[in-house]
This record gives C-alpha cells, structure tokens and sequence, in this order.
C-alpha cells in the first residue's frame, strides 16, 4: 500500500503546487513546502511543526514558519495544496482520471483513510478535520494523503520508540538505499561537521561502521523500524474486506504506475 499510495500523495510537491504556492508570494519552493503541508495544523508556531515533522534539521522549520502566514492563512493553503494537487494528478493519469476505477479506488481509499485510528497521530487528525473533497480526483489525492501521513506520524513514533533522531532517520534510509550519508539529498546540504557528528553518534551506538555502513545492529535495527511502520500503518486498512482490499490495490496500481512514468 505504501508503494502505491506514496506516488500518488506526493504529487502535491511537484512543480504545478509549487507555482500555485509561488503565486501566493512564497520565496521558493520550502515556503510552499511547509505552508501547504503545516496548514492542517493551524498557526501552529515553528517550534510545533518541527516536532510534529520530525526529520528537520534544527532551524529549517523557523526559516518558513511563521513566515508564509504573512503571505497566505492555512485555510488558502490548504485549498491552494488541493487544487494543485489534484491539477498535478490528472495531469499525470491522462484518460484514467474520468474512469470509473478512479471514482471506486477513490472511495474505497476514503473510506480507509477516514477510519484509521487517531491517537498519537497529530498531523493525520489534522488532516481528517478537513472536508473530503467531492470531486474524485482531488479525493483519491486527498486519501492518499492522510494514508500517506498516519503511516509518517507511525514511523515517527517506530523512530521515537527506537531512539532515533529526525537526522539520524535520514542516514539509516541513505545507507538503507546503498549510498553514503553526504551523498543523501534530505541531509547532502548540512555543514560537513554536524553532519559528522551524526554519524558519529550512531557510529557510538554501534549502528554505523568506520566506513560509514551499516553495522549487523544497524541493519537489525532499521529492519525493525520498517516493520514496526508497517504494523502500525495496518490499522487504517481493516475496514475493508479482504476482497475490497483486493479492489483498491488493482485500482490503485495503474493510477500510480501512471504518475511514476509521469514523472520518470
């Protein structure tokens, strides 16, 4: 499900919602980053939607935050994100976004993102204090999205319960992709030095070697911090049947094929 949500949620950071933000005012791309994703929390200050992101570097939330809401409130935002978003996604699914597998993935997808539990999961129930929007191209997207954000605030608690930093995060997934720290593009912009002392931090927890690799310990650990992501994603799937999952999974894998092509 992962695989087949995430495409499909993540068009909302693709050029046409980034242009829409642009014409807001916003300096660049990260101002309508954090205004279109923080909007659900309301004028929350920098500070709160560092914590409840998670993996930015101390100081990067504050360079946006509260800045963009001189420029636009969280109610424009998220209608701005919306409408962006749904542009992007027909954009990239052709002729599949007036099929009528669309309308029935994007129900079933809505009824699974809307009864997924809530506790703990402070951006998701953010997200699902909004209206759905009618139109099943903008409710496929939006579904997506609060999938794709219950599942975050879930990895979020799996790194939490893990002793896993925001930054640290970053490097377990570039090593978990085969390439160096430095090299990742979340962290490749930080100062070399506080870079360093990341890995060296989890070089001292015995999860990174003197080469930068993984350890046994940190394979073993990320390993289990997948699962746990995993697991604690399943919830929002179990009202549908077993057939009904079925459904959505063929519904969903040729819209997010189409949107990966797209943007290949």
């Amino acid at each position: 499900m992962f695989e087949l949500v995430e495409p499909i949620a993540t068009v909302t950071f693709s050029e046409v919602a980034n242009e829409a933000f642009l014409a807001l005012g916003m300096r660049n791309y990260w101002d309508g980053y954090f205004a279109g994703r923080a909007a659900p929390l309301g004028l929350a200050p920098a500070a709160v939607v560092h914590a409840v992101f998670y993996n930015f570097a101390d100081g990067e939330v504050a360079r946006h935050i509260p800045w963009v809401w001189g420029k636009t409130s969280p109610q424009e935002a998220i209608a701005v994100r919306e409408r962006g978003s749904a542009t992007a996604l027909r954009q990239r699914i052709g002729e599949l976004a007036d099929s009528p597998a669309l309308v029935r993935a994007a129900d079933l997808a809505t009824r699974a993102a809307v009864s997924a539990p809530a506790e703990g999961r402070v951006l998701y129930a953010g997200l699902r204090a909004l209206d759905v929007p009618e139109e099943p191209v903008a409710r496929l997207w939006h579904a997506a999205t609060l999938l794709r954000e219950h599942r975050g605030d879930g990895h979020n608690a799996a790194l939490l319960a893990h002793g896993i930093g925001g930054t640290e995060a970053h490097v377990l997934l570039a090593l978990s992709l085969g390439m160096k720290a430095e090299d990742f593009g979340r962290i490749h912009h930080l100062p070399k030095a506080q870079l360093a002392a990341v890995v060296d931090g989890l070089r001292g927890r015995g999860l990174v070697d003197a080469a930068g690799g993984f350890t046994d310990a940190g394979r073993e650990i990320n390993v289990r911090i997948e699962a746990l992501t995993d697991e604690l994603a399943a919830p929002a799937y179990e009202v549908l049947s077993a057939d009904e999952l079925d459904e959505l999974v063929a519904g969903l894998e040729p819209i997010a094929a189409a949107v990966q092509a797209a943007d290949d």
